[in-house]
C-alpha cells in the first residue's frame, strides 16, 4: 500500500505529463487508485479528487476506467452509493464521450449473468448521456449500445403472466422501461428533423438503428410475452412506446407490414423479421395500438392476405405465446372479410395452403385445449369465408391430406352444410349438387385401408360420412335433377356400404375375439390366485395372444371391448336406416317426411 505522500507525488507527476504522454501503466494504476478507495469505503474521496478542478485533465484523460469499478461499487452498495453515483455521472461530463461508450461497452459484454438487469439500469441513464454528447457518430453508438443492451436482456426470461410481470423477479420489464426512455431522445431528435426536405446521411443512420431496435424488441421480448389493452402491463406500456416510436420516425405501418421495406435493417436471419412483423401485426390489427395512423384504404381481403404470411410465422412455432397470437391475428383478419367471398384463385397462394395446414397440427397435436377449441373456432371461421368453388377445393384437399378422423368429420359436416344451403332457392350451384360433387363424395365415401380399416379409429369420420349419406338420400330431388349424378352418387353409396358391412363383420369379429380371451384369462387368473393362496406360489404374467396386458385394468380393458362393439351395432344401425330409406324411396319417391330429417 502507498502513502498519502507517495500518491501525491503520482498525481502530481500525471498533471505534469502531456495526455498523448501517458502510458498504459498510468492507465492502470488511475485504475487502481480509484479501486482502492472504493476498496476502502472512501468513495466520497474518489468523487472530490474527481470534481477537483486542478484534476480535470487527469479526469478527462484516464476516467474512463473507473467506469467498471465504479458501477460494481453501485451494485454492492445499492441505495447507499451516492458517491458512486455522482462519480460516474461527473465522468460523464468530463471524459471524452466515445472513450467513455467504449469503457461503458464492455462493461455490458462482461455482464455477470446474474446481474443482468442491475447492470442495465445502473448504466442506462449514464449511456444516455454519453450518446447525447457525441457530436459524430452518434447513430453508430446508439446502434452498438442498442445492440449490446438488447444481446443481455435477451438472455432473461420473459414474464408471461400477469403474476409474473408484476413479481419481475429478473427485472426485465425495469429494463424494458428503462430503454423506453434511454431511446425516447434519439426519438424525438428524428421528429423535429423530419421537417427537413432533404435528410443527412448520419440522420437516416439514426433512423434506422431505431427502427432496428424497435423490431428487435417486437421480437425480443413482446413476442413472448402475454399483451393486452385491458391490462396496462410494464410490457403493454413498452409496446406501446414501441408502437410510438415507429411513426414518430415517419416508419409506414402499412410498408413496413405489406411491402418489405425493411431491407434498411441488416438482420441475417429473415425469420427474426417475420418474427418482428408477425408481432407488429398482431399490436395493429388485434390490440389497435396506433391503428389511428394506419392508411384506411387497403380492403379486408388485402389485409388477410397480407398477413397470412405472419399467421403462417406464428401458426408454425410450438410456443403458446406465438400460437395465442397467431390464432388471435388470424381470426382478427378473417372477421372484416364478407362470407363466402374469398376466391379459388387464394388457395394457389403458398401462405393459405401453409396456414391451414399449421392449424390442423395445433387441432390435432397441441397438448392445450384452449388453444385446440380456439383453432377449431378459427378454422371454421375461414372455411365460411370461401366462396362455394374454393370451400370443395379445400375440402378436397383436407380429405386427401389431413390423415385424421376428427378433422375428416368435421369437413364431412360442411359438407352437408353446403349441401343444404346449395338446395335452398338461389343457391344451387355445381360444387355441391352437380357433377363436381361427384369427386367429393368419392372421397367421404371410402375407407383408407378398405376393409382393414381401422374403425374406431376412424369411427366421428365414418359415422359423419353415414349421417351425410343418409341426408342425401333423404333430400334426394336435387339431386335427382341430373340423372348421371344421382346413378353415380347410389354406385358410390353401394359400394361403400359394402366394404363397410365387411370392415364392420371384420371388425366384430376380431373384438368378439379378444373379448372372449379376456374373460378366458380372468377366469385363469382367478383360478392362478386360488392356487397361489394354497401353495403360496408367485403368480406369473399373464398374456393375450402372445401379447403383453396393457395398463389398463381388466375391467377397463372389457369396457373398451364391449364398447367398441356398441359402436359396430350403431354404425350398422345407421346402414340399416339408410337402406330402409332407399326402399322406402323406391316405393314413393317424392315422400320425404319430417322425422326422416
Amino acid at each position: 500500500m502507498m502513502n498519502e505522500e507517495q500518491i501525491s507525488d503520482i498525481i502530481q507527476g500525471w498533471r505534469n505529463t502531456p495526455e498523448d504522454d501517458l502510458k498504459l501503466e498510468d492507465y492502470q494504476k488511475f485504475k487502481d487508485f480509484g479501486s482502492a478507495c472504493l476498496n476502502d469505503g472512501d468513495s466520497a474521496r474518489l468523487l472530490t479528487f474527481l470534481q477537483d478542478e486542478k484534476n480535470q485533465g487527469l479526469v478527462k484523460s484516464m476516467g474512463c476506467v473507473l467506469s467498471a469499478p465504479l458501477v460494481n461499487e453501485i451494485l454492492k452498495k445499492g441505495k447507499t452509493s451516492d458517491h458512486s453515483q455522482a462519480a460516474i455521472t461527473q465522468l460523464t461530463k468530463i471524459c471524452s464521450p466515445d472513450e467513455l461508450l467504449y469503457s461503458m461497452l464492455e462493461t455490458i459484454e462482461d455482464i455477470n449473468p446474474g446481474a443482468i438487469s442491475e447492470t442495465i439500469l445502473v448504466l442506462i441513464p449514464h449511456l444516455q448521456t454519453v450518446l447525447l454528447r457525441l457530436e459524430e457518430g452518434k447513430a453508430a453508438g446508439l446502434g452498438q449500445t442498442l445492440s449490446a443492451l438488447q444481446k443481455q436482456l435477451s438472455r432473461l426470461p420473459v414474464p408471461y403472466t400477469h403474476q409474473q410481470e408484476e413479481a419481475d423477479d429478473y427485472g426485465l420489464c425495469r429494463c424494458c422501461n428503462a430503454l423506453a426512455a434511454f431511446a425516447k431522445p434519439f426519438m424525438e431528435e428524428m421528429k423535429r428533423k423530419n421537417g427537413n426536405c432533404i435528410a443527412a446521411s448520419e440522420d437516416e443512420e439514426l433512423k434506422a438503428e431505431l427502427l432496428k431496435f424497435c423490431m428487435w424488441s417486437l421480437r425480443e421480448p413482446l413476442l413472448e410475452a402475454e399483451l393486452n389493452r385491458d391490462r396496462k402491463t410494464s410490457l403493454w406500456l413498452f409496446a406501446t412506446e414501441i408502437m410510438v416510436i415507429l411513426p414518430a420516425i415517419q416508419e409506414s405501418l402499412s410498408e413496413l407490414l405489406f411491402f418489405n421495406s425493411v431491407k434498411k435493417i441488416t438482420q441475417t436471419d429473415n425469420n427474426q423479421n417475420r418474427d418482428s412483423k408477425a408481432c407488429l401485426a398482431y399490436l395493429l390489427f388485434v390490440q389497435l395500438l396506433s391503428m389511428d395512423t394506419f392508411p384506411a384504404v387497403y380492403s379486408p381481403v388485402f389485409i388477410l392476405q397480407c398477413n397470412m404470411e405472419y399467421i403462417n410465422q406464428l401458426l408454425s412455432s410450438k410456443k403458446e405465446s406465438h400460437l395465442l397470437k397467431g390464432l388471435a391475428l388470424y381470426q382478427k383478419s378473417l372477421e372484416s372479410v364478407q362470407d363466402n367471398t374469398l376466391a379459388v384463385s387464394l388457395l394457389e397462394l403458398r401462405s393459405f395452403n401453409s396456414v391451414p395446414q399449421n392449424l390442423r397440427q395445433v387441432l390435432i397435436e397441441c397438448p392445450m385445449k384452449h388453444l385446440r377449441e380456439s383453432g377449431l373456432k378459427v378454422f371454421q371461421l375461414f372455411i365460411d369465408k370461401l366462396d362455394p368453388e374454393a370451400k370443395h377445393k379445400f375440402f378436397r384437399c383436407m380429405l386427401k391430406t389431413s390423415n385424421h378422423a376428427g378433422v375428416e368429420s368435421h369437413i364431412i359436416k360442411n359438407i352437408r352444410t353446403q349441401v343444404e344451403f346449395s338446395m335452398q332457392p338461389g343457391n344451387a350451384n355445381k360444387w355441391f349438387l352437380g357433377e363436381e360433387f361427384l369427386s367429393l363424395l368419392k372421397l367421404v365415401f371410402c375407407l383408407p385401408q378398405g376393409a382393414e380399416t381401422d374403425l374406431l379409429h376412424n369411427m366421428d369420420r365414418i359415422m359423419e360420412s353415414l349421417n351425410l349419406l343418409r341426408y342425401l338420400l333423404i333430400r334426394d330431388k336435387d339431386l335427382k335433377s341430373t340423372t348421371d349424378v344421382w346413378e353415380e352418387t347410389c354406385r358410390i353409396k353401394d359400394e361403400y356400404l359394402k366394404m363397410l358391412r365387411v370392415c364392420i363383420s371384420i371388425s366384430r369379429g376380431y373384438y368378439s375375439a379378444e373379448l372372449k380371451a379376456l374373460r378366458e384369462d380372468q377366469k385363469l387368473k382367478a383360478k392362478e390366485a386360488r392356487d397361489a393362496a394354497r401353495s403360496s406360489r408367485l403368480v406369473k404374467s399373464i398374456t393375450v395372444k402372445h401379447e403383453k396386458i396393457s395398463d389398463i385394468s381388466p375391467e377397463g380393458q372389457h369396457q373398451v371391448l364391449q364398447s367398441a362393439l356398441v359402436t359396430f351395432d350403431l354404425m350398422e344401425s345407421l346402414i340399416v336406416r339408410i337402406e330402409e330409406i332407399t326402399e322406402e324411396k323406391l316405393k314413393t319417391p317424392s315422400k320425404t317426411t319430417f322425422s326422416d330429417l
